[in-house]
């Protein structure tokens, strides 16, 4: 049965999504929308797709059965909502949105209108990654102990200067934690669990925005490990983010998408591979290779067709968007905050 994509956006990530989904066989992008109907037309023309700059008719066409959503993360909900109550099932930029009480008013219309919602962690997919996660569910790992996960990245003034919602708090919700970091925080939490308290500093150090370039945070997770977290968008000229796991039974290192150091009790060590390149998007907002999220777009096609959970789902969306939340407001008030949990 062939799919029909609409996609909410018609920027660098929606580019992303179109040429995710074009790539998939019996998948098509139907429709585009965007406020500015130069760019619907742009995107749209590259895969023979309607375009429109009003969201109303473009909820409207038919034939379409799902929305990709790459409009900035403060409009996420709203657009969300909207496409929910068409009947249409919505699959999702990260972060879910910018604040744990919009991302469950959306949770609760998907549940509502009993459509699938997901959201876009491709690195889930990635094949190290999935090897990591498995390692961890399955007990090999041990108990955990200490979590560390470090996105030193660079970003150009231009990057910020050429849009108008890119580090604001009102449409990004933040800065580098929760646009460029939160790949990796979600990591972090989809491998530890539930987080119960933050503490966290944040500061605007290079770039001339409104949020954060730059944050630090220790997080305690309710089985009593620990972790740190390293953000910046302001370290030229940007280097592959790192995740550090080390429980009682020995320690795991992913750097970029690779994983160069098993290091278990009772287990061989792996040899190690030295990350000779920092992944793209240390230093680039581009995605050359859609393969990741061509992943996700196909684990949420069967997520739809089966039943079953996507590799993400709503609620696993919501967990990174609530600690980030809680490291803002720790930063904020220059002390260590709770987290209620959902």
């Amino acid at each position: 049965m062939r799919v029909h994509v609409g996609l909410i956006g018609a920027g660098n990530i929606s580019d992303t999504h179109a040429r995710a989904a074009s790539a998939i066989p019996d998948v098509n992008v139907a429709a585009v929308y965007a406020p500015t109907r130069d760019h619907a037309v742009r995107l749209a023309a590259a895969h023979g797709a309607g375009a429109f700059d009003t969201l109303d008719a473009f909820l409207d066409h038919r034939p379409m059965d799902m929305v990709a959503i790459g409009s900035p993360s403060g409009l996420h909900g709203e657009h969300g909502i909207a496409a929910a109550r068409r009947g249409l099932h919505v699959l999702v930029e990260k972060p879910l949105e910018i604040s744990a009480a919009r991302a469950d008013a959306l949770v609760g219309e998907a549940a509502r209108a009993r459509v699938t919602l997901g959201v876009i962690f491709q690195d889930r997919l990635k094949p190290d990654v999935v090897r990591l996660k498995k390692l961890v569910a399955g007990g090999d790992l041990g108990k955990p102990i200490l979590g560390t996960a470090r996105v030193k990245w660079h970003r150009a003034d231009e990057y910020y200067r050429q849009s108008r919602w890119r580090g604001t708090k009102a449409l990004d919700g933040g800065g580098a934690l929760i646009n460029q970091a939160i790949h990796t925080v979600d990591l972090l939490l989809w491998c530890f669990g539930p987080v119960r308290r933050v503490f966290g500093r944040t500061a605007t150090a290079f770039h001339a925005i409104e949020a954060e370039d730059t944050a630090v945070a220790v997080l305690e997770f309710t089985s009593g490990a620990l972790a740190t977290i390293e953000a910046t968008t302001a370290a030229f000229p940007g280097y592959a983010r790192r995740l550090e796991l080390t429980g009682s039974e020995g320690t795991i290192i992913l750097d970029g998408d690779r994983l160069v150091s098993v290091d278990l009790r009772g287990r061989e060590p792996m040899q190690r591979v030295e990350q000779t390149t920092a992944a793209v998007s240390a230093a680039s907002p581009v995605v050359a290779d859609a393969s990741a999220h061509q992943r996700v777009f196909e684990d949420f096609i069967r997520a739809v067709s089966t039943g079953a959970p996507p590799a993400c789902d709503g609620l696993g969306g919501r967990v990174s968007v609530e600690a980030i939340e809680a490291i803002y407001r720790s930063a904020a008030a220059g002390h260590p905050v709770e987290l209620s949990g959902v």
